[in-house]
């Protein structure tokens, strides 16, 4: 079974703590995000998985089978690394076969042996049997490579190299597939196409998914649920829409996705909310918090640059425009209001006007839109 269990997981390089008490449950099946900045800890957790690093404490579990001891060949996980690493001066079939052949080699008589290093070295001259070559050919049809089996892979695109890495791991038929970072050597639009492809995949096998990234649009378009890293530890585990709409601290509300992060103190508790001070501004929102001194979250999509005639809002306020971004299906707007400057961003429709630097304008913001902290 392909669950996953992380259990109070510490890991020390030199005396030096980089992973405090990481805790896991990923379900089988699930496609599962590690999420954070460069140094966070969410690759030495996956190597950790996968057996490369050897924890310093706690406990990590595949199925019922507690993973510690196991070597990393023992493990059944499949492993797809950011750089690929693929043999260069093998074919596309040759790099995909060559952990089946790994597997035969360990499992076959001294006469047998012979055979797997032969075609190990020189895939013309040793023959595939008809097992390993079907089932290479059945993963390399699946990943559509069918056509480019006898290229070497510098011959290959970018994302047709990360295919051949994908394929290479799931040939094996794994348990668990760890991705460390897959995407980050393809430009934008190849990036998008192979977020589809391999979570297409990964539906279609049900096979459990650890994906690790540092790019939030990554996580939230692909993962089931995401775990956010930060320092060595993880501040929150939910699916994409919780931690989008649901921040638990100023951190996440700033990594996943853009946001307003203000500094406001509590005036009063309401019946359908409270309100806030927020520099010589009152805000209400719908939360309640429990202490006084709180963080003001406002996505930019949140914030209505509003007709002059429209003052239906709560949250009314006035500001100037400082800049003006065009980003194609929206504008984002930087503006000034009173000592803040907050960003909004506008559904942008061909014929459009963009508001210019100096145009003042009046903004409101409904009260369920405003998130405390």
């Amino acid at each position: 079974m392909g669950a996953v269990v992380v259990e109070q997981l510490v890991k020390d390089f030199s005396g030096v703590t980089v992973l405090h008490n990481i805790n896991l449950d990923i379900e089988e099946g699930e496609f599962f995000a590690l999420l954070g900045p460069s140094g966070c800890g969410k690759t030495t957790t996956m190597r950790c998985i996968a057996g490369f690093e050897d924890p310093t404490d706690g406990t990590i579990k595949i199925g019922e089978e507690a993973m510690n001891d196991i070597a990393p060949n023992k493990r059944n996980c499949g492993m797809v690394f950011q750089s690929y690493a693929l043999f260069p001066h093998m074919n596309v079939f040759d790099n995909v076969a060559y952990s089946l052949n790994v597997r035969r080699l360990k499992n076959s008589n001294p006469l047998k042996k012979i055979g797997v290093y032969t075609r190990m070295l020189n895939s013309k001259i040793g023959r595939y049997p008809k097992d390993i070559k079907n089932k290479v050919n059945d993963i390399l049809e699946y990943v559509e490579l069918q056509d480019h089996a006898q290229k070497l892979t510098s011959e290959l695109s970018g994302g047709q190299q990360q295919r051949v890495a994908l394929a290479r791991a799931l040939v094996m038929e794994p348990e668990v597939l760890l991705m460390d970072e897959p995407l980050s050597n393809l430009d934008q639009k190849l990036r998008h196409s192979m977020r589809n492809t391999i979570r297409q995949i990964q539906q279609d096998l049900k096979i459990t998914t650890i994906f690790v990234t540092h790019d939030q649009e990554e996580a939230m378009s692909m993962a089931d649920r995401v775990a956010v890293m930060k320092d060595g530890e993880i501040l929150q585990i939910g699916t994409p829409t919780d931690l989008y709409s649901n921040p638990q601290s100023p951190f996440i509300a700033d990594f996943v996705g853009k946001s307003n992060i203000l500094d406001g103190k509590l005036i009063k508790r309401e019946n359908d909310g409270s309100v806030i001070q927020i520099g010589e501004q009152k805000v209400k929102s719908v939360d309640s918090p429990e202490k006084d001194e709180v963080h003001v979250v406002i996505r930019p999509e949140s914030i209505n640059i509003l007709d002059e005639e429209s003052k239906d809002y709560d949250n009314y306020f006035e500001g100037v425009i400082q800049f003006a971004t065009y980003l194609g299906s929206t504008v984002r707007y930087d503006i000034q209001v009173g000592k803040y400057e907050l960003i909004a961003d506008t559904v942008y429709e061909s014929g459009d006007n963009i508001l210019q630097h100096g145009t003042k304008v009046k903004l409101g913001v409904s009260p369920e839109r405003v998130l405390l902290i």
